[in-house]
């Protein structure tokens, strides 16, 4: 029996958990935990997800638990989770002056989410080359206040790890070495950590697409596609809006003690950071109930398509806001920037907004029903592992088995995507262009 080849969808669903369970395996040596003892299988299967999906919840704490070998994988599954291990395979083709056919070239489509087969493999250069630039920068300015603290080797070494964890909106930091836990909250007043680290996660945010449309045409928005302009709008919109409201919901609670530009840079960053990144400036499970389901909208929608960045998406976002105005204004089709929308586009959207709040609504019910937690902070620990962002009130590390399955699942289909997950197990038989007679329902 001839073996059915794999659909480019399962291919790249598969290969994440081929990297998964590799990074599962290389924790549980003795030499990658801090007391040379091997740590549990479940927990290294956490934390390889986690890293490799760009997640950032963590069972154990990073600094704590894990010695400098340790570390340096888990930075080095968060980096290859968030290029993607077929770009990276690409890039390792090109160096190594390999042949790169239709079939990588259509793997690399289908990863980075791009609109044409056409330059893939030059895209593929300027994400590899934009990475070093944009993480090398970062590492050397968050170096000039991690040195002085931790001296030359560790703050060099904290600057690469902040860096590669911030551009690939993974969340994951070395914190702990003063209290487990506790993330940037010790900077959040710290004007040069703030920027440094929401540039990063907003530029990794963007999407590769968006990178490559701006750096053909510079500052020619004009020209820019209707992808980057949605991108770019949306993104504006969210981060401002996310920012305002959620300093509105704070002000008198976790930012009660804050002056006013303790309070601008902390409600900045909470918006930022919501959006797939993990980091965090303020307790969050101190948040006020508005706070915390502000902070689950804005990981819902998540990053941008082709990015290192979860969530559904600000397409998605944008193409079901823009959807429902055209149908209460009875506009003849969903138009922006002088653009009409396709149907399949809408279709897409609606989709993957339907599965992704279904999956993660399921398993926060599951939960509940086996755990006594709030329903606040069930939803911010499922909608965080769905949408690849790893920020949690701490109930993380009081999950039970099955629970931290439920997550790892999330965070898994996170990162691969919902309907990518869905196609990898389903067989796609070929259309019948056969139409059925139609018949009108009650809607509404």
């Amino acid at each position: 029996m001839i073996r059915r080849q794999l659909s480019q969808t399962q291919f790249i669903a598969y290969g994440f958990l081929a990297i998964i369970l590799l990074g599962t395996l290389l924790l549980m040596l003795p030499w990658s935990s801090r007391d040379g003892q091997s740590t549990s299988f479940l927990e290294c299967l956490f934390t390889a997800t986690s890293a490799t999906c760009v997640t950032g919840l963590v069972v154990v704490d990073t600094w704590s638990n894990w010695s400098l070998l340790g570390q340096i994988i888990i930075i080095s599954l968060i980096q290859i989770g968030g290029l993607g291990f077929i770009t990276v395979g690409i890039f390792a083709a090109i160096i190594l002056r390999r042949k790169i056919g239709l079939r990588e070239r259509g793997l690399m489509q289908e990863s980075v989410n791009t609109l044409k087969l056409s330059g893939v493999v030059k895209l593929a250069k300027k994400i590899i080359i934009g990475t070093a630039i944009f993480e090398g920068t970062g590492a050397i300015l968050l170096s000039i206040r991690f040195v002085p603290r931790f001296g030359l080797a560790r703050g060099i070494f904290y600057g690469i790890f902040h860096s590669i964890s911030a551009f690939c909106n993974a969340g994951f930091d070395l914190m702990g070495c003063e209290t487990p836990y506790m993330s940037l909250t010790g900077y959040y007043d710290d004007w040069l950590v703030n920027i440094v680290i929401m540039s990063l996660i907003v530029i990794g945010g963007l999407g590769f697409i968006v990178w490559d449309d701006i750096s053909r045409n510079k500052l020619a928005v004009r020209k820019y596609m209707l992808h980057t302009k949605i991108v770019l709008l949306t993104t504006i919109f969210l981060i401002i809006g996310g920012a305002v409201a959620i300093g509105i919901a704070e002000r008198n609670s976790t930012m009660a003690s804050m002056d006013a530009d303790g309070v601008i840079w902390s409600s900045l960053f909470a918006s930022v950071t919501a959006r797939t990144a993990g980091f965090n400036t303020i307790d969050v499970a101190a948040m006020t109930e508005a706070g915390k389901l502000l902070t689950v909208f804005l990981m819902f929608i998540g990053g941008s398509p082709g990015s290192t960045a979860g969530g559904v998406k600000t397409t998605t976002f944008a193409t079901l806001i823009l959807y429902v105005k055209s149908m209460l204004t009875g506009a003849n089709g969903v138009n922006v920037f002088k653009r009409r929308l396709s149907d399949d586009s809408i279709k897409r959207a609606s989709c993957i907004c339907t599965v992704n709040l279904c999956l993660t609504l399921t398993v926060a019910t599951l939960i509940l029903i086996m755990q006594d937690f709030s329903t606040a902070d069930v939803l911010l620990e499922t909608f965080s592992a769905m949408g690849t962002v790893g920020m949690s009130t701490g109930i993380t590390r009081d999950l039970s088995d099955i629970s931290r399955l439920l997550v790892i699942l999330l965070m898994y289909c996170g990162r691969i995507g919902s309907m990518s997950f869905a196609l990898s197990f389903i067989r796609q038989s070929k259309a019948v262009k056969v139409r059925l007679p139609e018949e009108k329902i009650t809607i509404g």
